[in-house]
């Protein structure tokens, strides 16, 4: 299998375990609707990044801490795992915490 291969395999199998995590904790994620528009050369479009709609009680919980937990959880499932609640991507985007990825080719 090629390298993006594995990666799309590593991505499916972690994110099951983070939805499965948020549904555990009391939440229910929703994904992000993938057809929007995303920066050129983004993840999304390798199949490599969701955004999941996090919401609780029927409030969506948009703030990027509201996802902290799961993102801590989400980087420590593997090295390539990135959260975008952690800082700037390169491509300069900052604390984008519904965003969930692996990264490829120097992208998170």
């Amino acid at each position: 299998m090629s390298e993006l291969g594995d990666k799309r395999k590593l991505f499916t199998r972690n994110i099951i375990k983070v939805l499965d995590k948020m549904i555990a904790d009391g939440y229910e994620p929703m994904i992000g609707r993938e057809g929007e528009k995303h920066m050129p050369n983004s993840l999304h479009y390798d199949g490599l990044a969701m955004d999941i709609i996090l919401t609780k009680d029927g409030k969506v919980l948009d703030k990027t801490e509201d996802h902290k937990t799961f993102g801590d959880f989400w980087e420590g499932l593997h090295a390539d795992c990135f959260w975008g609640g952690n800082g700037i991507k390169p491509d300069g985007l900052k604390y984008d915490g519904n965003h969930y990825s692996v990264t490829y080719q120097g992208k998170k």
